[in-house]
């Protein structure tokens, strides 16, 4: 290795000592409540994959139809050689779904916060982001050149303190936040934010990647199951609770129109496989026409913290029911990762998650509609054993 480049190793030494390493652990199974890792089947807890739609043979059907029909990819960008009618099809489900005018489909959905937040704001301009924002926000927030500060986590004193002192001395104002925050499980304020924004003529953004799906009378999120009517940016993903991969924005005709025209990572990328479009326009029917894969997860939110609750493990901030994304204070970094390892010893997958990605290490699980009472108890025993083990270590 040339001395340019003699750097690497000394960083990713410090990477390891400050217990920051990441490596990938391989699946070799579909999606589901159990997969199957290296010679062993272990219980999955660390999914995305809320209605356990990523598996479904309906959605595989489809995503093989198109394929066999229009091929394995999309060739290029939508507006040079890329555009289907699958495509345009999505996009109008996704509207519907959403109760917008019009939504448009990026290849994820961080590509959908970058080329949105970047587009919509500019050098002249403000936003203000909830300080837990993923990283898709604060990356697109970057990209704009526009001067971008944090409010406190969920803290509307704070957002409002900021919007009164710095609002006035900008042309535009963005409110970024996620209706459920992805590392820590709790939701966002929403309405009291739209309530600022109207105050002080902002627009707001919303990810409800953790939302689409489960949330609301349809499924389609925060927005709708808090009646929210006010205009409102609402980012997405296809790659969540509806089983297949993709981003979207669904918002107004007028700015969905600007966006084909000025969002970069949507102008400059290769649209969507064929066989995702499809497998997403199929998990949007089948969210809407099966509220029994919504009920279900939420039993078993309901389920998991009163097993938590009877066992004394500490849930950050002590949130009951408000998503399937739960946070397991256990101490350190290092002991995150050990309690990581009993589980998975145990069968069980259960990451830690540590800085840089959040202020504090912890145990971020996940729930499916399809887990049984049964392997909840069996994760509950074995985090409560896991904990026990560490505190006497």
């Amino acid at each position: 290795m040339s001395s340019a480049y003699q750097w690497i190793e000394p960083a990713l030494e410090t990477i390891h000592r400050a217990h920051w390493y990441r490596s990938l652990q391989a699946i070799s199974s579909k999606a589901g409540t159990t997969v199957q890792v290296g010679d062993r089947s272990i219980l999955m807890f660390a999914s995305n994959n809320y209605l356990d739609l990523a598996g479904d043979a309906r959605l595989i059907t489809v995503a093989v139809a198109a394929t066999e029909k229009y091929g394995t990819g999309s060739t290029g960008s939508r507006l040079v050689s890329g555009h289907l009618d699958l495509h345009a099809e999505l996009e109008q489900a996704i509207a519907e779904f959403k109760q917008t005018e019009a939504a448009l489909v990026f290849s994820s959905g961080y590509l959908a916060n970058l080329g949105v937040i970047s587009a919509i704001a500019g050098s002249r301009d403000l936003i203000l982001a909830d300080t837990y924002n993923h990283a898709c926000l604060k990356q697109g927030a970057k990209l704009s050149g526009a001067r971008v500060m944090e409010f406190s986590h969920n803290d509307l004193a704070d957002l409002s303190l900021k919007l009164e002192q710095y609002r006035p001395n900008h042309r535009r104002c963005l409110i970024a936040t996620e209706s459920i925050f992805s590392m820590d499980g709790d939701r966002s304020p929403l309405s009291e934010i739209m309530q600022l924004a109207d105050q002080f003529d902002c627009m707001v953004l919303v990810d409800e990647a953790h939302s689409t799906g489960i949330l609301g009378d349809r499924g389609s999120g925060l927005v709708e199951e808090l009646g929210i009517q006010q205009s409102l940016i609402q980012i997405g993903t296809l790659s969540k609770a509806l089983g297949s991969q993709g981003g979207y924005v669904a918002g107004s005709a007028q700015l969905i129109d600007f966006l084909r025209n000025r969002a970069s990572t949507w102008i400059y990328t290769t649209a969507i496989a064929p066989g995702c479009a499809a497998a997403g326009l199929e998990a949007i029917k089948i969210v809407q026409s099966e509220p029994e894969r919504r009920q279900n997860l939420w039993r078993n939110v309901a389920l998991l913290n009163a097993k938590l609750q009877k066992a004394g493990i500490p849930i950050l901030g002590d949130r009951v029911n408000e998503s399937p994304i739960f946070v397991v204070s256990v101490g350190d970094t290092q002991s995150a990762l050990t309690t990581s390892q009993f589980l998975k010893q145990n069968g069980i997958f259960a990451p830690a998650i540590r800085p840089p990605t959040v202020p504090t290490a912890r145990i971020r699980l996940t729930l499916s509609a399809s887990h049984s009472e049964e392997q909840i108890d069996f994760l509950a025993e074995n985090l409560r054993q896991a904990i026990n083990e560490i505190s006497v270590l």
